[in-house]
């Protein structure tokens, strides 16, 4: 079971000439007053009474005391916590009377809670770390944090780069009625070279038609005389003759064009080439970045599932990107009472031991809010002892130029036991 301050009693310490307090054992328990009257000098007494001499404030002694500090504080579990005397040296008595000292406080008394400004003063860092530490998930999530950035870099300049060959591609001329591939003039060359010996055999051709001819005009004077020959000739004529009819000159004037025009050509395919190298290459990036996308999302589901599935000191409570958030706020963002519950409910959950905390000027919090987080710290049976500049019916005790003067408990032989207590003092 957690332990809480049962009663406290305190003399000559900073503002406070005597004072003595029996606080709530769950809720809050509201010490109120108008400013300089001693109400933060009861904190800072149970702070250096149960946290040690780094807690002792700097100017411990009150102004004018005739009597060195006293400090007596009974707790929940048995624990009789005491400094007076000159160096107001701690004395720590248990149940049985056995005597310990301030690592015997330090097992159960929690840090934060003696000095709960030093977590509200922390960084974003430092209090997501702090939620994390609590939780027992750090490592995990920090390493989800890791890859993530990872890839969220990683995807940013693929989308960049995805954008600059998309942009780019669009600018690219495109050419209709081209071909797919640059044009070899080589080739073309080939193609007009090969027409041109087919046009020459034709022309030989033709030439040997001719000679055919001119010799059955020679020959014909003497068809008397080689009549055999001019039978051989007349079938060789005919024989020609049906080979020549048949023959088709074929024009290379498309093919000079294309070769007088291949360079400019080859500078439309290129082009088109290009584009779809471009596109194509866009296309891929794109790709790339949906897929980095997935496994952002992947790992964010990871996290959101590593959160949900921890111990959570408070419901809305969660850390993202390296920063404390509740109810999807940052710190910065709460209000002032929100920042109060969330440092509450982390500090106790940091050490369970410890059913207490101090808090100070908790007029920040209206009537209305104030009564909601008592009840909050009613729930959680979590004890708190505040200030608040008020004299209102919401305090416990008012304490006026440090001493109780009004206590608003329903117990009326309590508060005479106070009064009682305080006139006996000087």
């Amino acid at each position: 079971m957690s332990v809480k301050i049962n009663s406290l009693e305190i003399e000559n310490v900073k503002r406070i000439k005597a004072v003595k307090l029996e606080p709530s054992d769950t809720g809050l328990t509201i010490i109120g007053g108008k400013n300089n009257q001693g109400k933060t000098s009861v904190l800072d007494a149970i702070a250096w009474a149960l946290g040690g001499d780094k807690y002792k404030p700097t100017s411990a002694v009150r102004d004018g005391a005739y009597t060195a500090p006293i400090l007596h504080i009974e707790l929940s579990n048995g624990l009789i916590v005491e400094r007076r005397g000159k160096n107001s040296s701690l004395k720590v008595i248990d149940p049985d009377g056995n005597r310990g000292g301030q690592q015997l406080l330090n097992a159960f008394v929690s840090a934060f809670a003696l000095d709960l400004p030093k977590f509200m003063d922390a960084s974003d860092r430092e209090k997501a770390d702090t939620l994390l530490q609590v939780i027992g998930v750090g490592d995990k999530l920090y390493k989800l944090e890791a890859e993530e950035n990872q890839l969220y870099n990683q995807r940013t300049a693929i989308g960049r780069i995805a954008d600059q060959k998309a942009k780019y591609a669009e600018e690219l001329q495109c050419w209709e009625n081209v071909p797919d591939v640059p044009v070899s003039a080589s080739d073309l060359i080939s193609q007009q070279q090969a027409i041109l010996m087919i046009n020459a055999e034709n022309q030989r051709k033709r030439q040997h038609l001719h000679e055919l001819k001119a010799e059955y005009n020679r020959v014909e004077k003497e068809y008397l005389e080689i009549l055999e020959r001019k039978q051989q000739l007349k079938k060789d004529l005919q024989i020609a003759q049906m080979e020549a009819q048949d023959l088709h000159d074929e024009s290379t004037e498309a093919l000079e064009a294309n070769i007088a025009a291949v360079d400019s050509l080859n500078v439309k395919i290129r082009d088109n080439l290009n584009k779809k190298q471009a596109e194509k290459e866009a296309q891929s990036y794109r790709a790339e970045y949906d897929s980095l996308t997935e496994q952002i999302t992947d790992i964010r589901i990871k996290k959101r599932d590593l959160l949900q599935s921890a111990n959570l000191p408070l419901e809305g409570l969660t850390v993202e990107a390296g920063k404390l958030l509740y109810n999807s706020r940052q710190w910065d963002s709460m209000s002032g009472s929100e920042q109060l519950r969330v440092a509450t409910a982390i500090v106790r959950k940091l050490n369970p031991d410890c059913g207490f905390v101090l808090l100070d000027k908790l007029e920040q919090m209206d009537i209305d809010t104030l009564q909601e987080f008592g009840t909050w710290l009613e729930q959680e049976g979590l004890q708190a002892i505040a200030t608040r500049v008020s004299t209102g019916d919401e305090c416990s005790i008012i304490i006026e130029d440090g001493y109780v003067t009004e206590q608003t408990t329903s117990e009326s032989s309590s508060i005479q036991a106070q009064k009682s207590w305080m006139k006996g003092v000087f």
